[in-house]
């Protein structure tokens, strides 16, 4: 490597991304350009030392230093002195005039300007020193020394010399040197930086800048693979396909190398002993990183190996072992990708077929490893790994299911097992990430060599997918994947897989259509199936087709099936219970699980409205709005324009409940629109509950009427709605107001009827409020408000209890309790207020100064009261105590509790039980 010698351009100082935070603390451990130092970087190939240097370089110029460069090089590791020439070359004809007779001999010699006998190293060693300082006496010099690791030895003992030796001087030492191979600075360094991965925006950033062409998903997967190394994220997209960087391919595993890649860590590996190559080898395969199975299968190989060769990789800074030694990591996934990269097909298919011998009581590990050692048809190896597929696919491992089904279907002989298996593969490509381009063209190549039913339906389903993220109408989805199912020419059985996930995105196509026709075919087919319906879907159809009708019975299933959560690891299932929980307003009890589904890609997706949804319910309105943003932008990246309509929804029930008429009146008519033309009415009725939102947000109660009595007529549960049970309490207050009280009484006896109460607490609350708005006399209405706020738990749904409280307070005003009516009328402003509902907070502002009594922002709050009882029920609440426990202290009932709850709030202005102790230490009572 030719020396450098930097020039000054202080117009064009080099930029690195994300590494502001290194390059001050690199400086900070330097100090001043003349003040003397030494500072070691290390890091991982390709993490930017060489960058860093440059950059470090050019900054000393501005502040006027001159900076001397050198780098090593393996070519030149064993020509001695080779090293301190590329330094010290730029200063030696101005300088060296400095240097006494014997320390000008040694040097030239040394440096090879002259001949000679060769130079004692203490001599050379003392020379270099006396001409750098001799070179900074009018001007400070930067000795910067890249890849310290391959310097030769006779100048890296010189660099220590030198190097301990720079204080008081006008010197400053910056080396760099692999992670793991400090080199001469190792005991005269005053201090060492060793540099990290850059972090997860900042890889993007800068993925991104140097590759704007790149599709999200690549984008991803090179992230992923690159770990923050800057040289990964600029060079593993160059080794990509045109198809692959669009993200129209999927991406190979491991993505491929470019030559600069190949030459930072391939150089690495290569020079290891032929033993410890193997050994990684194995551990790259292997995957697992568990040293007892590396360790068998090393020894089947070569009996010769042993635990010598893992020292030999952890030494060399390529792999760490843990402490107790039960597990092998590579400290890079590049390394890994070198290592296979520098391996054969024969020798990567020998170390398969021995990890198989090792892994006998594994075998999902043996299946995978089985496939990878095949070079002929053999169908026992295919069986297992479609089994090993289903096993994974239950496990919520889509990728390796996919991979595990592929390998099996190339090695298939029968035509319909390969038809079957590619199929296979390809709904799953499908569904869980949604790469409809490769799946097509797994079922292309499945069409090709023969079929089967299962095939048939993973095909349908395949279409299905393509019709929803396209331009596809539900009927048409719909019609497709019925056709296949009721193509079988066997008796149903449920536990074919491919069936079980037919009709389970059958019943998606029937919620998004909202109509009986829809629902009709797919109740049949569950009627052949009989007593043999899984549960789950039991459930699903139950809680999402006519909800108002079928719900209820299957509460007991639901139960089940959340008891059941914590050892359930299939995504899939996880995302639909967590679906029909919301029914039964049970999402708190699996959020836990829903957690631990990957927030990656496609998955996410059906996650998201779960969480979009408890957002909105529990009053984290914020959280609703980016969680509802996210979903949007994942639906455009992975084409899923049907589900993205979800997303919008939420962002408009919230703009509609802030009083954004315009933002959600759009959303509204956009997806009343999509929704009309393609036969999803299910979003239409969504739409309309948003029109209900915003016209209440408005005062407009005719055109609340209106739009809540599309969704459902006065006095009925349209069937197949669920939006129904979305405005029941709307259309009874529109109707009261409008002077339809008969329409509202035959609403509330409908709803009743219907038993929607017994489904929550929350459903029961908004059943009594209902009732107690359809109610003419004033005493039963106060007393059904009373009922309605008395649930348990009913705090932790504040916009609906804050509305019910709303309500409660405006009918205690009209029965002129004008006390009690204030009290409700505070409660509902703080909390529509907490909520940002402004045109909420301000009926309720408005009816609380009708009333008499100035709104806390103008007066602050008037002294509150509480009967004794009341006091002593709050105390004991505040200490944590249950609605029973109080109870039996007090001698009531819990009901009473309850109830006397139900009114202490709102006197305190408090929407939850946790919020009981301050309020009491206010009121001056604790």
């Amino acid at each position: 490597m030719q020396s450098m010698v930097y020039t000054a351009d202080a117009n064009s100082l080099p930029a690195l991304v994300g590494r502001d935070e290194d390059v001050e603390r690199v400086e900070a451990l330097l100090g001043s350009v003349d003040s003397g130092g030494a500072v070691l970087l290390s890091g991982e190939p390709g993490v930017g030392k060489t960058t860093l240097l440059n950059l470090l370089g050019q900054r000393a110029l501005t502040a006027g230093a001159r900076v001397l460069r050198a780098g090593g090089a393996a070519i030149e590791s064993e020509v001695a002195y080779s090293g301190l020439n590329q330094l010290l070359f730029p200063v030696w004809e101005e300088s060296s005039g400095t240097l006494e007779g014997a320390h000008r001999e040694a040097l030239r010699v040394a440096l090879g300007f002259g001949s000679g006998t060769p130079p004692d190293r203490f001599l050379v060693s003392n020379a270099a020193l006396v001409l750098l300082r001799g070179a900074a006496a009018e001007t400070p010099i930067l000795l910067i020394v890249d890849d310290l690791q391959w310097v030769d030895p006779a100048s890296a003992a010189v660099l220590q010399f030198v190097a301990r030796r720079l204080s008081g001087s006008r010197i400053t030492f910056l080396a760099a040197t692999h992670r793991g191979k400090r080199g001469p600075l190792e005991s005269g360094g005053r201090a060492e930086y060793e540099i990290p991965p850059l972090d997860g925006e900042s890889s993007r950033l800068l993925a991104g800048l140097r590759h704007p062409d790149l599709a999200g998903c690549a984008l991803d997967c090179v992230i992923a693979a690159a770990q923050g190394n800057p040289l990964a994220l600029v060079e593993l997209p160059a080794a990509l396909s045109g198809p692959q960087r669009a993200g129209l391919e999927r991406l190979p595993d491991p993505l491929p190398f470019s030559r600069r890649l190949r030459e930072a860590f391939g150089s690495r590996v290569a020079a290891l002993p032929a033993a410890t190559r193997r050994l990684l080898l194995v551990s790259a395969l292997e995957e697992t990183g568990d040293v007892a199975v590396l360790q068998a299968a090393v020894q089947r190989l070569c009996s010769a190996s042993g635990p010598t060769d893992f020292e030999a990789a952890e030494c060399h800074g390529l792999v760490h072992i843990d402490q107790f030694g039960h597990r092998l990591r590579f400290l890079h996934p590049m390394i890994r990708t070198a290592v296979l990269e520098g391996s054969t097909t024969t020798e990567r298919r020998a170390v398969h077929r021995e990890l198989a011998e090792v892994l006998n009581e594994w075998p999902d590990r043996r299946a995978y490893h089985l496939g990878e050692a095949c070079t002929e048809l053999d169908e026992c190896v295919a069986a297992l790994l479609e089994g090993s597929a289903h096993r994974l696919v239950r496990r919520g491992d889509a990728t390796a299911a996919i991979r595990a089904l592929t390998k099996a279907a190339h090695l298939s002989p029968g035509a319909a097992d390969r038809a079957r298996r590619l199929s296979a593969a390809a709904y799953i490509r499908a569904d869980a990430s949604g790469e409809l381009i490769t799946a097509s063209r797994l079922i292309d190549d499945a069409r090709r060599v023969g079929t089967d039913e299962r095939a048939l339906l993973y095909s349908a389903a395949v279409s299905v997918h393509r019709l929803l993220d396209g331009e596809g109408d539900i009927d048409t989805a719909h019609q497709t994947l019925l056709k296949a199912i009721e193509s079988l020419d066997r008796s149903y059985d449920a536990r074919d897989l491919a069936l079980d996930e037919a009709l389970h995105l059958l019943v998606l196509l029937c919620c998004l259509g909202g109509r009986q026709e829809l629902w009709v075919p797919l109740e049949k087919i569950l009627d052949r199936l009989g007593a043999d319906v899984p549960r789950l879907l039991a459930v699903y159809v139950a809680t999402q087709g006519d909800p108002a009708r079928t719900a209820l019975p299957a509460q007991r299933d639901l139960e089940e099936l959340i008891a059941g959560l914590p050892q359930e690891t299939n995504p899939a299932r996880i995302t639909r219970i967590g679906v029909v929980s919301l029914t039964a307003d049970r999402f708190a009890d699996v959020r836990d699980a829903v957690s631990r589904i990957s927030p990656q890609g496609r998955k996410q997706i059906f996650v998201l409205p779960l969480l979009c949804t408890d957002a909105f319910l529990t009053g984290r309105w914020d959280e609703a709005t980016a969680l509802a943003d996210q979903g949007v932008r994942l639906c455009k990246e992975l084409s899923f324009e049907a589900v993205s309509w979800y997303f919008v929804y939420y962002r408009a029930v919230v703009a509609a409940a802030r009083g954004d008429a315009v933002a959600a009146g759009e959303a509204a008519e956009a997806m009343a629109l999509w929704g009309t033309s393609r036969g999803a009415f299910h979003l239409v009725t969504l739409a309309e509950h948003v029109q209900v939102l915003i016209r209440q947000a408005e005062g407009d109660f005719e055109r609340v009427y209106g739009h809540a009595a599309a969704v459902s007529a006065a006095g009925e549960l349209a069937p197949y709605t669920p939006v129904a049970l979305l405005v029941m309490v709307d259309l009874v207050e529109a109707a009261v107001r409008t002077g339809r009280r008969e329409e509202a009484a035959a609403h509330v006896r409908a709803v009743r009827s219907a038993g929607i109460a017994r489904l929550s607490p929350r459903r029961a609350m908004l059943v009594d409020a209902a009732a107690a708005m359809a109610a003419e006399a004033d005493e039963a209405a106060i007393e059904l408000f009373e009922q309605a706020l008395s649930h348990p738990g009913v705090q932790q749904w504040p916009f609906d209890w804050a509305r019910v409280t709303l309500a409660y307070g405006e009918r205690l005003r009209k029965a002129r309790s004008t006390t009690e009516a204030r009290a409700s009328l505070r409660a509902a402003l703080a909390a529509f207020e907490e909520l940002g509902a402004r045109p909420w907070a301000d009926r309720a502002a408005r009816t609380l100064q009708a009333s008499g009594g100035m709104t806390r922002r103008a007066e602050g709050p008037e002294p509150v009261m509480l009967t004794p009882q009341e006091l002593e029920i709050a105390r004991l609440a505040a200490t944590g105590l249950t609605n029973k426990q109080i109870a039996e202290r007090l001698y009531l009932s819990p009901r009473t509790v309850g109830g006397h709850l139900g009114r202490i709030f709102p006197k305190l202005g408090i929407a939850s039980r946790a919020a009981l102790r301050d309020a009491l230490i206010n009121l001056g009572e604790r």
